[in-house]
Formats: structure tokens, sequence, C-alpha cells
């Protein structure tokens, strides 16, 4: 292969003079030294010098007399052309690309207005998060002010009084009228006003006890926030593992030597109380002795909690046991020499080993099961989180009422003030009026779309599952996002937007929302059943079955066939897993 540089053609048309005039090989020399000097980027295939080496040995062809053959050579400098020109615009290509240039391009793209991102975040968001969303946007936004707590709690106590003056005092309400057929009449006579007002007053009671249970919840004081959140401003972050550890160490009889060890190897304990380097790696990276990194560390695995410093469960274990001072105990012994066969639940093999009996070491693993795999939990640095239930399910009557939490949810309205200042203000200041209070208005629209939509799905669910209200998981029912946006009149996605992170509070537990779109496995009768009913009949399964003699999961699958249910395998063992629950070998009880 020859590589040949575009714009060096002297080098190139003597190669192909020579190749058609015939010369031989040993003549082509001087050719191919220049050529070979010089980098290129063309490649062609030394058949060109064959086809000349060729050529010399028939006279004709010399001569050209012989034309096929000479028609061949041409064909083939005809396609090297080609190559040539193909080679020439991909160095042009490759030249052009190294440098900076503009190039003007059409595309389409699809972007989302900033007032819809705001709409779909409100509507993604949880109550917790919208509710410092909204006090984002009161600072950002000078025209939004939130209404006062009294306030609304003034107007609810209008709208009831609104409420109460409608009904006629005349006339009881359709619920408590006389029915000749189910009801005897009362001797009492009908002017009777005593009984009159005792009626009404209690026809009343019982509207505000309807009241009370359907109504949105109010609000609560500002006395009563105030302390709600002196309570939440006086909870201090308690101290990490390290600090504990190193304010241990200060008290200890370390010498100021060995203090900066100590420091070393409390700096490499992590979060659940283990040492993730050895003592050799510290020693090669600190330059310490081994032996006096032992020696600190036999220190540091003293400090508290229990078990801290160690280096694997078994050696945490026995810390914990050497710091009760049960170093004799049968509970030891297993985890020193049989920690792999207490793993498996080999119980008969550590029981002929140790000379005990096979309940011995059962009641050992029940100890042993006591201790704290993990004794740096105690300082963990995670938050508590806590979880606010965006819509609540009550049960009133035979109903089931879905009502919207907006306690945590600011009310939100236009000042007034900045309304009158339009008219007062010059063009600058009123288009910046006029946008702000634009974007006050599209916030409170679109929180009010939000707690709509959300009112409105979550009114579906309990209508589709009101079984599960009734009974529990067992009866919850399949359901798909798709069954809830046909009702609702939104799309799928929305629907996944508007239950993303929220919770609901029903009389069987708060769940979350997502929790009741459940897929369908089927059954005998053809109908579906959702997996969470299924996962908790397997859950039944495994807590009635014989202790001695554990159900399989093939097991299982042959009862859930009996019950109608058909589920593989590998599902039976997917959902076992979810569930925290071990194989059948682990679950056996001697």
């Amino acid at each position: 292969m020859v590589s040949v540089l575009v714009g060096y053609e002297d080098a190139v048309e003597r190669l192909r003079a020579a190749s058609q005039s015939g010369e031989a090989l040993a003549d082509l020399a001087p050719a191919e030294a220049g050529v070979n000097e010089q980098t290129g980027i063309i490649g062609f295939q030394q058949r060109a010098i064959a086809a000349g080496a060729a050529a010399q040995d028939c006279q004709p062809c010399r001569h050209g007399t012989d034309v096929k053959n000479k028609g061949g050579i041409a064909q083939f400098y005809s396609e090297q052309n080609d190559l040539e020109q193909a080679a020439y615009s991909k160095y042009n290509a490759n030249v052009m690309t190294q440098g900076l240039h503009l190039t003007a391009a059409l595309k389409q793209t699809l972007t989302i207005a900033p007032q819809m991102q705001q709409s779909l975040a409100l509507l993604q968001a949880p109550i917790l998060e919208l509710k410092a969303l909204v006090e984002q946007e009161l600072q950002q936004n000078p025209v939004l002010e939130e209404v006062p707590v009294q306030e609304i709690a003034e107007k609810d106590s209008r709208e009831e009084d609104d409420a109460l003056q409608k009904l006629d005092p005349a006339e009881p309400p359709p619920d408590v009228k006389f029915d000749p057929a189910t009801e005897k009449e009362s001797n009492a006579p009908v002017d009777d006003f005593q009984a009159e007002f005792e009626r009404l007053a209690q026809i009343d009671q019982e509207w505000r006890d309807h009241f009370n249970q359907t109504n949105l919840p109010l609000r609560s004081r500002e006395e009563d926030e105030e302390k709600r959140q002196f309570l939440f401003d006086s909870l201090t972050r308690g101290t990490s593992l390290q600090n504990e550890l190193l304010e241990q160490m200060q008290f200890s009889d370390l010498t100021p030597e060995q203090k900066p060890i100590a420091e070393m190897l409390i700096g490499n304990i992590d979060e659940n109380g283990y040492l993730k380097a050895t003592v050799d790696e510290l020693s090669v990276a600190t330059n310490v002795p081994a032996e006096k990194i032992q020696e600190v560390l036999k220190v540091v695995q003293s400090f508290h909690p229990p078990g801290v410093g160690a280096r694997d469960l078994r050696e945490c274990l026995m810390l914990q046991l050497e710091r009760a001072g049960r170093q004799e105990s049968l509970e030891y012994r297993i985890i020193e020499h049989h920690m792999h066969a207490l793993a498996r639940h080999r119980y008969p093999e550590i029981a002929e080993a140790l000379g005990c009996s096979v309940k011995d070491v059962q009641d050992a693993a029940k100890r042993i099961a006591m201790l704290d795999p993990r004794p740096g939990r105690v300082y963990s640095s995670e938050e508590e989180v806590y979880i606010v239930p965006d819509v609540i399910v009550q049960k009133v009557g035979d109903d089931y009422v879905v009502t919207l939490n907006n306690e945590h949810i600011p009310h939100l309205r236009i000042s007034n003030h900045y309304k009158d200042m339009m008219a007062s203000a010059d063009n600058e200041a009123r288009e910046y009026i006029k946008s702000k209070i634009n974007a006050g208005k599209f916030l409170i629209k679109s929180i009010e779309q939000r707690q709509q939509t959300i009112l409105k799905i979550a009114q579906e669910i309990v209508k589709r599952q009101r079984d599960f209200m009734e009974k529990g998981v067992s009866a919850l029912k399949p359901l798909t996002m798709a069954q809830i946006s046909e009702v609702v009149g939104v799309h799928e996605t929305t629907v996944s937007r508007a239950v993303s992170g929220k919770y609901m509070e029903t009389p069987q537990g708060i769940f979350e929302m997502r929790f009741f779109f459940a897929s369908s496995i089927p059954t005998a009768t053809g109908e579906g059943i959702a997996n969470e009913s299924v996962k908790n009949m397997l859950l039944e399964l495994f807590r009635n079955e014989d202790r001695r003699n554990p159900l399989s999961d093939e097991d299982v699958v042959k009862e859930l066939a009996k019950r109608g249910i058909k589920i593989a395998r590998r599902t039976v063992a997917k959902y076992r897993a979810e569930l925290n629950i071990l194989p059948s070998s682990l679950r056996r009880v001697y």
C-alpha cells in the first residue's frame, strides 16, 4: 500500500505514466521513494504497479498492440481517479472541520412555556413541597399576600350562618319529615312550641355535626401556629457517630502519640460503625507500624456503642458479647467458629460440632438475633420524613367523603394596595404591577386547578376501591391510570403527576396514592386480582405455615392454584423477596 498526498501531482503522474508505458518495478524506485517521502491520505493498492510489471512481459502490450490489456489498465486508472477524487473531498472536509464555522440549520423543537412548567411543578409537588413553593412565590411576587387565618375562619363561619338561615324553621328537612308508612303519629299537638323548638334545635345540632364531618378542616389559630413553629425550631440535630467517638477519645487513656492514630481510625469508621480499611492498609498509608494501630484499635473498640470499630459482622457480634461478659456462652462459640453455618441456619450441623442439642442452638440463634448488626445506626444522620396526607377519606353514614387537606397550603389573594397603585403609577410601574398581577392570578388558578384535579382523581379511586375501604388490602382491585384518566378527562401522564408523592388517609390507614394502582393477575374465573392482594395472601400463607415443614415456592403456587389464582413460581419468589421473607430452607424450625 502506497500513501500519496493530494496536491503532489508530479509523483502520481509519474507512477501513472510508468505503469502505462510498462516500466519495470526497479525503474519505478525513484518515483516510489518520492511518494513515500510525502505524507498522504490516499491509499491505493500496489496492483497498479503489478499491472505494469505484467505488461513488460508482453511485448505487444509494451508497444500498445494488445488492445484488451490496454483497455483493462485504462479501466483501472479510471477507477483510481474516482478514488482520488473521493479522498480529496474527504481531505477537504477534514480540513474544514478543524476551524470555527458558522452554519445555518432549520429544525423543529418543542418547548414548554414557563407558566406551564410552573403548573406542572405545582401539580407534581406533594403538600409540603407545595407549601414551600408558595412561600417562595410570596417572597418573589409583591402583589401576592396570604389571607390571615382569622379571616378564613370568619369566612367559614359566615358561610355556616348563611347555610343555617336558608333552612325554613317552619318546615323540617326532607330527611325528618313524617312518613306514615314507617312512622307512627305523635300524640303531641302540632302547635306545641316547646316540642317544636326542641325539634329544631336537634335538627340544627345534627346539621352542625354533618357540617363538621364533611367540611374541609379549618386552619389552626395563630397562637397554635406559633407554638407549633416554636416546637419545630427547638428540635436539635443529634450528634454524629464520629463526634461521639472523638469526644470519648478525649477522655480515654490514650497517650498524645496514640490520639492521632485514634482520630485516623475514627475517620475510617462508616455510619454503621464498621472500620472500612484494614490495619495493613492504614499502616501503609500513614507509615505507622501495624502493631501500634492494632493497639489503638482495641481501645476504640471499647467505646460506646458496643461493637463499634469492628471490621466485619462476626467481630461486631463478638465485641458486643464480650462487652456483656458472655465470652463463655454458646452464642459466642457459635459466632466464633460456626458463623458461616449460622447464616444458613444449619442448626443440626452446629449442634453436632459443639456437642449440644439442636434446640439449644436454635435458642442461641434467637439470642444472637437480638444483637445489633449496625451499632452506629443509633447516631444515624438521616432525618425523619414526616408524611402529611393530601387527601382525607372519612366514612359518613354509608358513603365515603373525600376532602382535601388544605391546612398546610397558604390561601393567596391579590393585594388591593397594588390594585390601587395601578391608577397613579407611571407606564413602567404599571406594566410591572400588571405582569406581577397576571403571574399571581395564574399561580392562584394553578393551585385551584391542582386541588380540583387531585380531588377528582381521589374521588374516582375511592369509588373504584370501595371494597378496600371496607375490608382492607385483601379486597384491593386492579386499577390502571388509563381508567382514571378516561373518567376524570385528563391525560394519563397528568394522573401520574397528580398521584406522585401524594398520600391518602383512609379508614384502613395512610397509603400512597400510587398504591391503589395495582396490576392485575388472572384468575380461573377470568377476572383479575390485584398483585397487592396476592402479596397479602402470600403473607397469610407464610404466617400460618408449619414452621417445621415450611412452604416452598412451588407449594405456594399449588395453594394459590386451588384458590383460582394462576401465578408462576418466579413471581412467588419475587413477591416473597419484596415481603422480606426468607426461603423455605432458612425458615425451617427444628
